[in-house]
């Protein structure tokens, strides 16, 4: 369960206070998407270079992951959030002021990147697993998750508003003012894993060595690591590159800019049915029917004739199945491991989701770059989300001996 020495923070706030930094944090990167095609133009830069940054945040977002949750199993949420919220707010307001490629890699990409590693929602689903049951954490995990999605629904048309009042520059610094509520929201989330429930009364607590061991030795644990490389090659695909392949074949940049919103919209309904249903149904079943859907979704978008209609319904599709991945994922990395090192194992799939998103980026850049299409993106994306299907399938759901024998 989740440390605590105030009586005022409770299950519940610490759950209002990590939905809020879910909101504030994938809402305000989900819009970056929409900066790609003026932020370009006026720079003029190839969109290579604008998707280079971007991939190169995912990436590092990537690599901090497992990192940023050892540290926040050791020292607590609440400062690594505050400090990830700190890098994230100053990476988008130097993000703002830009004028080359290498300060725009810099602030966008490293900057944005290690500051998402410290305040990414899943520091924040971490520390609210640990403060519910194990009978609602499924739960608890839908709810963050979908939080995340409303974020998106509400940050994506207010960044649009403010693109198309201010311009890109004066925009991304108002959110990146934004971000900075992280910081004292951080406050509630202080605190950190301890051992607890039926482990402790039978065995000693886990160092993370030992659960590092056990993790890799986990055939699941592996499959699951690469399925969700899957994930994060469709959802930073789609959101950098959707609002321009709009615009190139003709579609209003508002729409696109609703699109990305409706995404956020339907996944609050996505991601807070994948947790209920995870909590009654199995979980890796449940994450091979998501990705066999999108692989569906998306080749179904592309062969159909694109118009509004054709847009809104691909992103109200999409967003069934934007996010919902994330609380079976780390649901299932909490059932089959306990939640004690939640946030660092699932900071280790969760770099794998990243390394997927930094090819999925960059590869949509270069390729348009080259071919003057995102077609053969599109295709590999049906390819991955059949494969991540496949991958699934065999993973064993079972909790690791050490758990099940501790269990009363």
């Amino acid at each position: 369960m989740q440390q605590s020495n105030a009586p005022w923070r409770t299950p519940a706030l610490i759950i209002v206070a990590g939905c809020l930094i879910a909101l504030l944090t994938f809402g305000v990167r989900a819009g970056f998407g929409l900066f790609l095609e003026p932020m370009s133009q006026d720079q003029g830069w190839g969109r290579e270079v604008f998707a280079f940054a971007i991939a190169l945040q995912n990436l590092l977002w990537g690599l901090g992951q497992p990192f940023a949750g050892a540290l926040a199993d050791r020292y607590g949420s609440g400062r690594v959030l505050a400090l990830g919220g700190l890098f994230y707010g100053l990476g988008v307001w130097l993000m703002a002021h830009a004028a080359t490629p290498w300060q725009l890699q810099l602030s966008a990409g490293v900057l944005v990147g290690l500051g998402l590693a410290g305040a990414s929602f899943a520091i924040a689903l971490a520390a609210m697993s640990r403060a519910v049951s194990e009978e609602r954490r499924s739960w608890v995990l839908g709810i963050g998750t979908a939080a995340g999605s409303l974020g998106q629904f509400l940050m994506v048309p207010l960044g649009q508003a403010f693109l198309a009042a201010y311009g890109w520059s004066t925009a991304l610094t108002l959110l990146g003012c934004g971000v900075l509520l992280v910081i004292p929201l951080a406050g509630v989330l202080k605190g950190r894993a301890v051992a607890g429930g039926a482990t402790s009364a039978t065995t000693r607590e886990q160092t993370l060595g030992e659960a590092l061991r056990e993790a890799s030795g986990h055939g699941g644990y592996w499959y699951l690591t690469s399925g969700f490389f899957v994930c994060g090659f469709h959802v930073a695909f789609i959101a950098t590159h959707l609002p321009a392949y709009l615009v190139d074949n003709g579609i209003a940049a508002s729409t696109a800019a609703w699109a990305l919103a409706l995404v956020g919209l339907f996944n609050v309904i996505g991601s807070y049915s994948a947790g209920v249903l995870g909590g009654r149904y199995s979980k890796k079943y449940l994450l091979s029917s998501l990705y066999l859907t999108r692989a569906v979704v998306i080749a179904v978008f592309v062969l159909a004739p694109l118009s509004t209609v054709s847009v809104y319904l691909f992103a109200a599709a999409m967003g069934l199945l934007w996010l919902s991945t994330v609380p079976l994922t780390s649901g299932l990395v909490a059932q089959i491991f306990g939640p004690r090192y939640m946030a660092t194992l699932f900071g280790i799939v969760f770099l794998s989701h990243q390394l997927g998103a930094f090819l999925g980026v960059w590869l949509g850049g270069y390729l348009f770059d080259n071919t003057g299409s995102y077609a053969l993106v599109w295709w590999i994306s049906v390819a991955l989300g059949i494969t991540s299907a496949i991958l699934h399938w065999p993973i064993d759901e079972r909790r690791v001996p050490r758990l099940a024998n501790a269990a009363p």
